[in-house]
């Protein structure tokens, strides 16, 4: 188990990130200002990019960000190793017309985002965040602080609810914002006063409804972190803190090692299936590498060459055994927090994982002097999938599905171990070192 006070660190910091990233396009941006502030150089998709050998950059596409570092000593065939995650998180989504309300309560019409534990949202105070479309054409980003609140119906008008409370998609999802009347409230004002930008230049939004609470460490020897998000901002955290490390202090401490290009693709949409122009499933990553390998003068064939000695880690969250529902694990291999970042196993291929790809994990987790486990599924318990099969069929790079632990994925706030948050960190440096 790593040094606490390290530990505790990197919680704190994944807090701040959080806080900073309540929507997709603002932890896009969140990955890009701190990789700037260590002292990569932001690249514009349309205009023509410097020569990349002893660089380190970073693009941002929508709510996606890649970035990358690359030796001095990169040549056309050197392989890249690719770690994967995603910035959006399941929950809801502001509609056209947002502004709804009856009974002198206003209201946001919102329509569910992937899918949330619907239940969990109830009762907290909510943020709205996103990006604003405006008719200059400029694109800013705003978020209001706590705004909205999804009240449960009390029990007494409800005698029933602990047997089983079912909430309608439509009729028991919209919150209430204030009171008064709709037709004189507008809740694009409320974010675009956070922007401070007029609402009646807005001609376009994607807004989302995040949780308000910052995340927090708890429990026994503080072993626990709650937070909105970690379905998958854990990752992309992790991620960034781990190629700031591995790029070093300048250009010219860019990674040496067994001579690889590291690269962080933090994609969007993964929870509606990644097929977007910012997801998995679209083209950005490849974009972005095809640009990278032409500034090494790499042809085709070359670049397939380096392709096929590259590695994707695509890191998600999985699920820790629940003690009070553990015939919902697989009866042996039952993954627990606190015990080591996790390697996702799946027969049909729901996860990427293979043999070969399970022995480089290993070597990484070694190298990085961190324990892992493995996750796979009880048979009667389908899983979910994740990017790593998306990357791997459009790529042909090897793929490896990971991740961390944790309890109560799809609620608007989840519950993971300290030490394995900064545990992944450690494995992703020793990943992106070659």
């Amino acid at each position: 188990m790593p040094a606490v006070s390290a530990a505790h660190s990197h919680a704190a910091d994944l807090a701040d990130f959080v806080a900073a990233s309540p929507s997709s396009y603002h932890a896009a941006e969140e990955v890009a200002r701190r990789l700037e502030e260590a002292g990569f150089t932001r690249l514009d998709e349309t205009a023509e990019w410097p020569a990349q050998a002893g660089g380190r950059f970073v693009v941002v596409r929508d709510g996606a960000a890649i970035a990358w570092a690359v030796p001095a000593d990169a040549a056309a065939t050197t392989p890249v190793h690719v770690l994967g995650a995603h910035t959006d998180s399941p929950g809801f989504k502001l509609k056209p017309k947002p502004t709804t309300g009856s009974r002198g309560w206003l209201q946001a019409a919102v329509e569910v985002y992937g899918g949330p534990l619907l239940n969990s949202w109830l009762d907290r105070e909510l943020r709205l965040a996103g990006r604003l479309a405006l008719a200059d054409g400029q694109v800013v980003l705003a978020a209001t602080g706590p705004l909205l609140r999804l009240p449960q119906l009390a029990i007494h008008l409800d005698r029933g609810v602990n047997d089983g409370l079912a909430l309608d998609k439509q009729t028991g999802t919209q919150p209430v914002w204030g009171l008064g009347d709709a037709e004189s409230a507008d809740i694009l004002a409320e974010l675009a006063a956070s922007a401070g930008v007029d609402a009646l230049d807005i001609r376009g939004f994607d807004a989302v409804v995040a949780d308000a609470a910052r995340g927090a460490v708890f429990g026994k020897d503080d072993a626990f972190f709650a937070s909105g998000r970690l379905d998958d901002l854990a990752s992309v955290h992790a991620a960034v803190v781990a190629l700031i490390d591995a790029a070093g202090p300048s250009t010219d401490a860019a990674p040496q090692g067994d001579a690889v290009i590291p690269v962080l693709a933090a994609f969007d949409h993964e929870e509606l299936g990644s097929e977007s122009r910012s997801g998995a499933a679209g083209p950005f990553l490849e974009d972005v590498l095809a640009r990278v390998y032409a500034s090494l003068g790499a042809d085709v064939t070359e670049q397939r060459r380096a392709f096929a000695a590259s590695w994707h880690l695509s890191s998600d969250v999985g699920h820790s055994v629940h003690p009070n529902y553990a015939h919902r694990h697989d009866p042996v291999v039952q993954p627990v927090l606190g015990s080591g970042p996790i390697l996702k196993i799946n027969a049909n291929q729901r996860y990427a994982t293979d043999a070969v790809g399970a022995a480089a994990w290993a070597r990484w987790c070694e190298s990085a002097g961190v324990g892992s486990q493995e996750f796979v599924s009880n048979n009667a318990v389908p899983c979910g999938s994740t990017i790593g099969p998306i990357t791997a069929t459009r790529l042909g790079i090897r793929t490896v599905d990971v991740g961390i632990p944790i309890l109560s994925m799809h609620s608007a706030r989840e519950l993971a171990g300290v030490s394995d948050l900064y545990d992944l960190s450690r494995v992703a440096r020793a990943f992106f070192a070659g």
